[in-house]
């Protein structure tokens, strides 16, 4: 047995072929052709902000879990005060702040190791 034998045949060998009435994206009206890029410089993700530094995403991520948690609060304050809050909902809203409260942990320590990590090497 042939090592390549393993390797599946192409789809036009298989008799699956393309269809013609399928227009391609780079004939489709109203589709603009892809930009040539000149340096690495002009990559960036698409629909992403400018780059922030990682202080402002570090300084942003703690105001997320605070705003989680103080929702969760208020959750469980309203269930327990009898304002309409589904036990449902509270429940969710604790574990979602929950949730993103260890991952916040998480990349803390992460951190943590990172530089004690620098600061063990020798220069």
């Amino acid at each position: 047995m042939s090592p390549l034998s393993a390797i599946t045949p192409p789809m036009g060998s298989l008799g699956i072929l393309p269809r013609a009435d399928i227009v391609s994206p780079a004939r489709a009206p109203g589709v603009a052709a892809p930009e040539t890029i000149d340096s690495p410089d002009q990559i960036s993700p698409a629909g992403a902000p400018p780059a922030d530094s990682f202080a402002t995403m570090l300084g942003r991520m703690v105001q997320d879990v605070n705003a989680q948690q103080v929702s969760a609060a208020n959750a469980v304050n309203g269930l327990q005060s009898g304002q309409g809050v589904p036990l449902h909902q509270a429940v969710i809203a604790m574990e979602e702040a929950n949730v993103s409260f260890q991952l916040m942990v998480e990349v803390r320590n992460k951190l943590l190791e990172s530089y004690q990590e620098v600061m063990r090497m020798s220069i």
